[in-house]
């Protein structure tokens, strides 16, 4: 089990672990039910600006355990529990928790994870560089998802470029090796399924997914999947692809989103980004 430094300073307690066994369980419901099940002397509630529970700490024989809130709603039994136990209540943005949380399983999936093999030519890194600034007026905005983030090529520049960025793959080796090379920073990276993004973050300025595909028959409703779930998230996204023929299946799908798509080639990559696609949702202006 993996003790939690930022975590913990915002519960007030020297160190803490998470009663959920990775970071796509924190909806789980039945982890509430877990939480009232811990034998404990004292308790620590958190809550966020609003003054909404987003963590309970319990101090058991073991050290403190935690269950976390933030992506599930406490029930009134949870504070119940809280108050019989007796403690302190400490008050921290949602958004500093979201991160200690984020933070705590990718340095668990990082050290326990074996890293992929060295993905990134170092001459991509300045090409998506050139393509995002280019592409500028397409990310309007601060904040923005690094979809399918891989080993955080399009992170690291988003970063750069002074956004505040939330970065989610599914591919666990991927994502150690993003996250030893520095190009993803923990407290910004989930391990997730992409078509369920809304169920751990609200949402973003705009969007980011670098070469989606390959697009085929088999994987079709996969990609539909992902690519409707970061439009959903967004105002605006681009999206890159390896062909125009899945350039085009991208535009099929986001129209019938009622999104305004537009499709140029970039030619600085015989192979990655090829054609991008620019997505702007018609119901926000």
């Amino acid at each position: 089990m993996e003790t939690c430094t930022k975590a913990a300073e915002l519960l007030g307690v020297e160190d803490v672990r998470f009663i959920e066994p990775s970071f796509s369980d924190l909806p789980d419901e039945s982890f509430t039910f877990l939480m009232l099940e811990i034998e404990g002397d004292q308790g620590r509630l958190l809550v966020d600006e609003e003054s909404d529970p987003i963590a309970l700490a319990v101090h058991t024989g073991a050290g403190w355990l935690a269950g976390s809130f933030h992506l599930r709603s406490p029930t009134g039994p949870i504070i119940e529990y809280f108050e019989d136990l007796g403690g302190d209540i400490y008050q921290e943005n949602r958004s500093a928790w979201e991160s200690a949380v984020r933070e705590y399983y990718s340095k668990i999936l990082a050290r326990m994870v074996t890293p992929a093999l060295e993905d990134l030519n170092p001459a991509r890194t300045a090409q998506v560089r050139e393509l995002l600034s280019e592409y500028r007026n397409d990310l309007a905005g601060t904040t923005c998802i690094d979809c399918c983030c891989g080993s955080g090529v399009g992170s690291l520049v988003l970063r750069e470029t002074g956004y505040s960025v939330v970065s989610y793959d599914n591919d666990p080796a991927l994502l150690s090796l993003g996250l030893q090379s520095g190009r993803l920073l923990p407290g910004e990276t989930m391990h997730i399924d992409a078509t369920r993004a809304g169920d751990y973050i609200d949402g973003a300025d705009c969007g980011l997914g670098l070469m989606f595909g390959e697009i085929n028959e088999f994987n079709r409703e996969l990609w539909e999947g992902i690519t409707t779930e970061l439009v959903a998230l967004t105002s605006r996204s681009i999206i890159t692809v390896g062909t125009e023929k899945e350039a085009f299946i991208i535009e099929e799908w986001v129209r019938d989103l009622d999104c305004s798509v537009m499709i140029s080639e970039n030619r600085r990559d015989p192979i990655y980004d090829r054609w991008v696609c620019r997505i702007q949702r018609n119901d926000i202006s």
